[in-house]
């Protein structure tokens, strides 16, 4: 007899061939078969708690690895669940594949056990989905939202595997012969890159070369196209001062003497050519308008994708992979180059700035604040991460006033070691995205900074870094809520739930460093400089998950950082 193959099987032999190593997900009816399938062939199946984080961890995967992170979620509440982190991955442009088990075809609109139109529900947020109707099917499926994730713009993709679908049986070589048909058929014009139109190149220089106050702005499009070292030559060879993004630093240190960072209000304001790559202009860059950026500044954007650029409606857009136009530009200028000079006045202004800037920061950073401000923590955190050296930690940020200051603070000087909220500002996102860097960069510890109220999003999932043993250190900021505690006015303190908590407010003094001790973890409670000097010291030595609960004063934070006036 024959051997045969079911589709639970099938599935994973085509994600193995993909190369897909990695998946994340939670199991149950009707894909749990097909966990076990994909681990026997060699992918690693990080389990979650919750298919949110699951799918935080799946999007960030993919931008760390530029391989689509893979989600297997179960049917009906499963997949909305795992829409999250689908959405997310669409936002931020990362490649990402959601895999959902979903009811059995004979019974649609019968109302079947966990029964929805999951191909309607994930629409708004998945770029190309499939489903594989019948196992046939599923070779040509598997290969099509993998290629898709990664064409073009990356973003999410979906795969739709009915239960009936997954039991259904083929023969061994019957299998095989499926597999070689539709690796053969993949489209290949989806995984080549867009052709560079040089004299837009040409373009490009010229306008920096003319420029009195050129400015480079690179975000996590640079990043994700791997274009640190062509970034690097470019700026260092015409002394062009940069600006990255939040999840842009990095790509050059931070303490780079070019760097505008620290003088970013100046330095948008005032460019007159601002070269954009890989970073699009909306909120976070102020949508590249007045009064934020000058009203004659000329936007040269570079992004992968045309219609990006033809929403934006810059002075010049270049369609093209962020790492080969920065390296065609780099070499254009070689050939006829030119450099501003740290003399150059608008060289000048910018570091005098920055300087500026960064001493009157240091002096609020100087300050031992007990109770604990925002500042005197991160800068203690920030010493401790430095001290490491190379491979730099992959950090994590998430929360208003915690990543809002973390951001200025906290410095980042290797390419992706840095993982916030993102384009979406989406948060409970930290979790998933430690266990998804522990996960692809194994060489380096991680370390979340996040606010108590983005810590108990995804909570749990202390478990899975436990469960996995992951080198992950969280650092909670405990404010006791949302921004902080109580922030009402009496005015506002009135009706029959009046004596209710305020929604801002949680358990005061809440011990999140217990939930390790539940697991067999390590958690720590600081209140001051010395406990929260020597929890890092502990933890960023051991390497094991650990918890770091650091009491901060409730009122010492602001309503969404810097974003109040959008309440």
């Amino acid at each position: 007899m024959a051997e045969k193959v079911d589709g639970n099987t099938l599935v994973a032999m085509c994600l193995a061939r993909a190369g897909v190593d990695k998946m994340f997900g939670v199991v149950g009816i009707p894909v749990t078969s097909l966990a076990n399938r994909a681990v026997a062939l060699g992918v690693r199946f990080i389990a979650f708690h919750n298919e949110q984080s699951a799918g935080y961890a799946a999007s960030a995967y993919g931008y760390l690895t530029r391989r689509p992170g893979v989600l297997l979620t179960v049917s009906g509440p499963g997949c909305v669940h795992g829409l999250a982190g689908l959405s997310n991955a669409a936002a931020n442009a990362w490649p990402m594949v959601m895999i959902s088990g979903s009811s059995e075809q004979s019974y649609t609109g019968r109302g079947d056990f966990q029964e929805l139109d999951q191909l309607a529900a994930v629409k708004p947020f998945s770029k190309f989905s499939a489903k594989a109707t019948d196992i046939t099917k599923i070779p040509t499926s598997v290969f099509s939202v993998i290629d898709w994730a990664v064409a073009g713009r990356p973003g999410g993709t979906y795969l739709d595997l009915p239960s009936d679908v997954l039991h259904q049986t083929v023969d061994e070589s019957a299998a095989e012969r499926l597999i070689t048909e539709a690796l053969n058929s993949r489209n290949k014009d989806l995984i080549e890159k867009p052709r560079i139109n040089y004299s837009e190149i040409q373009k490009a220089v010229e306008l920096l070369r003319t420029a009195q106050r050129p400015l480079i702005v690179f975000g996590k499009g640079a990043a994700y196209a791997r274009a640190e070292s062509e970034l690097t030559k470019l700026v260092e060879s015409t002394g062009i001062p940069f600006l990255p993004t939040p999840m842009g630093k990095g790509l050059l240190p931070d303490t780079h003497e070019l760097a505008a960072t620290a003088a970013r209000s100046m330095a948008i304001g005032k460019c007159d050519v601002a070269l954009v790559v890989g970073a699009r202009l909306n909120w976070l860059l102020h949508f590249g308008e007045p009064p934020k950026w000058s009203k004659d500044v000329k936007f040269i954007l570079v992004d992968i994708c045309r219609e990006e650029i033809e929403l934006r409606k810059p002075c010049l857009g270049i369609v093209g992979d962020a790492k080969d136009v920065v390296g065609m530009i780099h070499k254009e200028i070689k050939d006829d180059s030119f450099c501003l000079g740290k003399s150059h006045p608008w060289v000048e202004a910018i570091r005098n700035k920055s300087k500026d800037n960064v001493a009157k920061m240091e002096v609020q950073l100087a300050k031992n604040v007990v109770p604990f401000n925002f500042m005197t923590p991160m800068r203690i955190i920030r010493d401790a991460i430095l001290g490491i050296g190379s491979p730099a930690p992959i950090l994590v940020s998430e929360g208003a006033n915690t990543m809002d200051i973390g951001r200025a603070v906290l410095v980042q000087t290797e390419p992706r070691t840095r993982l916030d909220a993102g384009t979406w500002g989406t948060m409970g996102v930290g979790l998933g995205y430690c266990i998804a860097a522990a996960v692809a960069s194994p060489d380096r510890l991680v370390v979340a900074v996040e606010g108590d109220s983005g810590f108990g999003f995804s909570a749990m999932e202390v478990e899975t870094l436990v469960r996995y043993q992951l080198p992950v250190v969280v650092i909670v900021f405990n404010n006791g809520g949302v921004y902080g505690g109580d922030r009402r006015n009496p005015d506002e303190i009135s009706g029959p739930y009046k004596d209710d908590p305020a929604p801002t407010s949680f358990v005061p003094g809440a011990a999140y460093h217990r939930l390790l001790d539940a697991f067999g973890g390590k958690g720590y409670l600081a209140a001051t400089p010395d406990e929260l000097k020597s929890a890092l010291d502990e933890s960023f030595s051991a390497r094991k998950p650990t918890v770091i609960n650091v009491t901060i004063d409730p009122y010492a934070g602001a309503e969404s950082g810097r974003l109040q006036h959008k309440n």
